[in-house]
């Protein structure tokens, strides 16, 4: 059995009860080295097999894979965040999906839900923004040119860019060309829940200066939105002693 587990955004003490279980029993790991706390491994067995598979082609940590299935052994291929989120678990599902190798995946906590946390961040406030867009900016990996970052900053929603610390210019012209006001509150969230984590509040405009004057150059997530201000928000209905829902009448 293969098992996909969300490592989480960082903090080592975010990986969920069962990602944890999972990790310690497991007689194969491969873990995305380049991301994921290598503190985390200190939760396997003895014996376990460790393999960093930013050293790795996706033929490698497959192979790696077959070999532990044929020897009747449990791996478990350790993703930053939540695998669902830019994890390339496809892939590699489809791959074992040939060989009739069975797999789950164990969801995590994603670096965009650290990164509110850093910042106690709502992002669906009400009246501003009910809406979170998570996208990254096309570098030597392409994105589809129906995402483009024009199009979905025309919708004035909070954004959520990953993996684009070195297009922060470009990212910025984009935005505002998009339809996004220059002084709009944006942040920069470096190492989201990790212990180096640092957070700049700036703007939309200001995004590539705060990142240059404060030496940020990857591994950070760039939010964008009027939520990021966390001002003029409309009260929740849910707790709106006015509102009647299917727990609670009006008292007022």
């Amino acid at each position: 059995m293969v098992h996909f587990v969300g490592a989480g955004s960082g903090a080592p003490d975010l990986i969920t009860v069962r990602g944890q279980k999972l990790l310690s029993e497991a007689d194969l790991v491969i873990y995305a080295g380049s991301l994921v706390n290598p503190a985390l491994l200190e939760n396997t067995k003895e014996g376990c097999e460790i393999y960093d598979s930013a050293k790795m082609t996706l033929e490698e940590v497959t192979e790696k894979m077959f070999a532990a299935e044929a020897a009747g052994k449990m791996t478990v291929r350790l993703h930053t965040g939540d695998p669902c989120v830019y994890g390339a678990i496809r892939e590699q599902m489809d791959i074992l999906d040939t060989k009739g190798i069975a797999y789950d995946v164990c969801p995590g906590v994603s670096a965009f839900c650290g990164a509110a946390s850093a910042l106690n961040l709502e992002y669906t406030l009400p009246g501003i923004s009910q809406s979170v867009i998570i996208t990254r900016m096309a570098g030597r990996t392409p994105v589809p040119e129906k995402e483009s970052i024009e199009s979905f900053a025309a919708h004035g929603a909070t954004m959520v860019i990953f993996l684009s610390t070195g297009m922060l210019e470009e990212l910025s012209e984009r935005l505002i060309a998009g339809g996004y006001r220059p002084d709009t509150p944006a942040a920069i969230v470096y190492k989201a829940t990790w212990p180096d984590q640092k957070t700049f509040v700036c703007t939309v405009a200001t995004l590539a200066k705060t990142a240059r004057e404060n030496h940020v150059t990857k591994t950070a997530l760039m939010l964008v939105g009027d939520s990021i201000a966390q001002g003029n928000y409309d009260r929740s209905k849910l707790y709106d002693p006015g509102f009647t829902t299917e727990f609670r009448q009006a008292t007022k």
